[in-house]
């Protein structure tokens, strides 16, 4: 009966200490929705307006000419006309299907891969190395081959976005499963798991996080290789991001060339913030991210 009374009795702040105290106090302080945004946006910012600055001081100094190296006004006034056209939409259309197709049958090649090279020692022995090695080959070293073997055509930029995004989704799977501990596969198996159960309950959960990663990874190596293939394989009836990036470049518009740049960098940061929302998702689930979003 005195214990439920104790337990009933709030304690005073000289009773709290230790870890109440910091759990409590990390409560107490989590900081508004706003600020958090605002602390993690000032210093891109910060970020961007160092390099406009720069951008317009080495335009200042003459060292290329304006047809070369438009001054930062020319070109945001440029991609504001850029943005209202269709030519972009069109463009981002057909470049956003290649990039969905071709990371899509990467995933599903690099996750099949990935865990038949983890769990099976003949294959990792024959092909661990060998993914390693088309993960660091160049993407662009793959277009003769490709346009060799499918012409200028859809099929050769599919092709070299596969064999450039599929190695580092299968190299996230492979040191996912690598570094699950072996006491829970045990467990798991103990609690009755087998078979593709135990990989859906127990080995995909625990090397999520680095699955993630080599997504996360491999979307950026087929955004490359993307982009090099519409550079190279220029198809007439199908405009594109890369394709413009060529007419601009042919005609030295250099306003519009450095726009498209923009517009391609402003793709991979927003592709890249979703995989980091997915990331920060993953460590608040498994209880490795305070509550404050830190």
């Amino acid at each position: 009966m005195a214990s439920d009374t104790l337990a009933a009795t709030p304690r005073t702040d000289a009773e709290i200490s230790g870890l109440d105290a910091l759990e409590i106090a990390g409560r107490e302080q989590p900081g508004s929705r706003a600020r958090r945004l605002w602390s993690a946006t000032w210093p891109k910012l910060a970020a961007l307006a160092l390099v406009i600055g720069i951008w317009q001081v080495v335009f200042w100094t003459g060292w290329k000419d304006p047809w070369a190296l438009p001054a930062p006004g020319t070109v945001f006034a440029d991609l504001g006309r850029y943005l209202g056209s269709a030519a972009l939409w069109e463009g981002l259309a057909t470049t956003g299907r290649r990039a969905a197709v071709g990371f899509a049958a990467a995933v599903a090649v690099g996750l099949v891969l990935g865990l038949a090279v983890a769990r099976v020692k003949v294959l990792r022995a024959a092909l661990g190395s060998m993914i390693t090695a088309l993960q660091t080959m160049p993407s662009i070293a793959w277009f003769p081959l490709a346009i060799v073997l499918f012409q200028l055509t859809e099929q050769a930029i599919f092709f070299v976005v596969v064999l450039g995004a599929a190695p580092s989704v299968a190299n996230g799977v492979i040191h996912g499963v690598d570094y699950v501990p072996p006491l829970l596969i045990r467990a798991g198996r103990n609690m009755g798991a087998r078979g593709l159960n135990l990989y859906r309950y127990v080995i995909a959960p625990a090397a999520l996080p680095a699955i993630v990663a080599g997504l996360k990874q491999g979307w950026a190596f087929a955004w490359r290789s993307l982009m090099a293939g519409e550079l190279l394989v220029v198809i007439a009836e199908r405009t594109s991001i890369g394709a413009q990036l060529t007419y601009a470049r042919d005609f030295s518009d250099s306003p519009r060339l450095m726009a498209i740049m923009i517009v391609i960098l402003v793709v991979g940061l927003v592709v890249d913030a979703a995989f980091g929302a997915a990331d920060k998702a993953i460590r608040r689930r498994w209880g490795v991210l305070d509550q404050a979003g830190n």
